[in-house]
């Protein structure tokens, strides 16, 4: 276990260090917070430190620390040093700063902050991308936990729309959405996350004791393993795009800007977004350890590694028989707390969009219904249609690393403009323009062009994002 304790502390020291610095950077004060000037009731109104945290984990914390970190550990044990450090130098700086950005621009979402800091041609693309990106999410989000929950609590194994006891499923988790998107945000979301946060850490605790109680068996990192994905894929870029939550994900920076219409004081910002990314990352180190004791003992079928199934074997080596419910508990609890921020982070975007306010609940429903009615046709074609669900899952995959790039280079002009370290989110920016680029110029679902002609795009790519960056730092900020 020499590699996987190696990761855990640079996971710990780097959130010692590296957040301190990187809160140093951004300097909070003592101004009043978006929660105390604009309190409307439903979204702006402060809430404590401790619960903006456990409400911040959990609205990061989807299925992709779990699912991520058991196809991530297939690359080998490079995991364990991977996900820590990008979380330190990656993850938990773009949570930070698109949560501290927001608060400084009046609680603004991450499309407004792109047109403020990036132009209005960049707002105009990803508006419609990070709008399509949360519709699959919350989506595919009623999917995955339904079906958790279909399998471990009914021994349920037709997952078909057509039976009577998935619609049923489907039906009320798709309702508690809705009605989570509709309500201010301290009336359910604030209220019951504390216990869902609470099962959550439990259910990784256990897990977590178990490797030492009842011994993990965990291949160590050296110059031959460094990568050996069965598959053969290459490292770089498939790792990164693998292993998004628990490393980065853009999808936070959706997250952390409605945390930052509840934040009392800027000085509570290092905890709620650095380190409940870092807890995240913690979350997918511990899922990937499980997943390699349970690949190299050979408890899981061939043709499930990999996939959701491997999540019980996990849980049913590790956990006593009579609490292995609660992990999956802990597991359901993950989409169903992420699915339900999506759509409300989604509604909030739109009325942000079209400068419609959010107290009255008329103004609320106006946005609500139509992506309900949306969600809802995506989730139908993605059970009626083979393979759906699988081509949704790797366009999300893409869209959400894709839109961690303008939130890494809004920070980066921030940054520029304040006379700060600009470096520590410019290089991510970079690298993720050179991962995402090669990587949907190569995959069959974008172009499917050689990987070696792949790679040559995305660094002419990456070329020109330094000289657009360059162009927007030296840009008059009232241009």
């Amino acid at each position: 276990m020499i590699t996987f304790i190696i990761g855990l502390f640079i996971l710990f020291l780097g959130y010692i260090f590296y957040s301190r610095y990187t809160e140093r950077q951004f300097s909070p004060d003592d101004r009043n917070t978006p929660a105390i000037d604009n309190k409307d009731g439903v979204d702006y109104l402060p809430m404590t430190k401790n619960r903006n945290c456990l409400v911040q984990l959990l609205n990061i914390a989807g299925m992709g620390p779990i699912l991520g970190a058991i196809q991530g550990i297939l690359f080998g044990p490079i995991a364990f040093i991977l996900i820590p450090l990008g979380c330190v130098l990656m993850g938990g700086v773009h949570d930070y700063f698109a949560g501290m950005i927001s608060v400084r621009n009046k609680g603004m979402q991450i499309t407004e902050l792109i047109k403020i800091y990036l132009g209005k041609y960049s707002y105009k693309i990803f508006i419609i991308v990070v709008a399509i990106m949360l519709l699959i999410l919350s989506s595919v989000f009623v999917y995955t936990s339904g079906d958790v929950i279909a399998d471990r609590f009914f021994n349920e194994t037709n997952f078909s729309i057509t039976n009577p006891l998935m619609m049923w499923i489907y039906g009320l988790i798709a309702l508690y959405f809705i009605l989570a998107t509709m309500f201010p945000i301290d009336k359910i979301i604030g209220r019951f996350y504390p216990y869902m946060c609470g099962l959550l850490i439990f259910g990784t605790a256990l897990i977590l004791i178990g490797f030492f109680t009842k011994g993990v068996q965990l291949t160590e990192l050296d110059l031959y393993n460094i990568s050996q994905h069965p598959d053969n894929l290459p490292l770089i870029p498939m790792f990164f795009m693998t292993v998004s939550c628990g490393l980065l994900s853009g999808f936070h920076a959706t997250q952390s800007t409605i945390v930052s219409r509840t934040l009392k004081s800027e000085h509570d910002g290092r905890r709620v977004f650095y380190e409940m990314m870092c807890f995240e990352s913690l979350i997918a180190m511990v899922w990937a350890a499980g997943a390699m004791h349970v690949y190299s003992n050979h408890l899981t079928p061939d043709n499930l590694i990999g996939t959701a199934a491997v999540i019980n074997d996990i849980a049913d080596v590790f956990v006593p028989t009579f609490l292995t419910f609660v992990v999956t508990l802990a597991v359901v609890v993950l989409p169903i707390t992420s699915g339900d921020t999506a759509l409300r982070g989604l509604r909030m975007i739109i009325a942000d969009a079209i400068k419609l306010p959010q107290a009255k609940l008329k103004n609320r429903m106006v946005i609500i219904i139509p992506i309900a009615i949306l969600m809802l046709g995506v989730l139908a074609w993605s059970k009626i249609k083979a393979d759906s669900f699988g081509l949704i899952w790797r366009y999300f995959t893409f869209f959400n690393q894709l839109i961690a790039i303008p939130t890494f280079l809004y920070a980066t002009v921030y940054l520029y403009r304040n006379k700060k370290n600009y470096f520590m989110t410019l290089l991510p920016a970079l690298f993720f323009v050179f991962i995402t680029m090669s990587f949907i110029f190569n995959a069959k679902i974008g172009f499917n062009l050689p990987f070696r002609l792949s790679e040559l795009i995305a660094c002419g790519l990456v070329l020109l994002t330094i000289l657009w960056i360059i162009i927007l730092c030296n840009k008059k900020e009232n241009d």
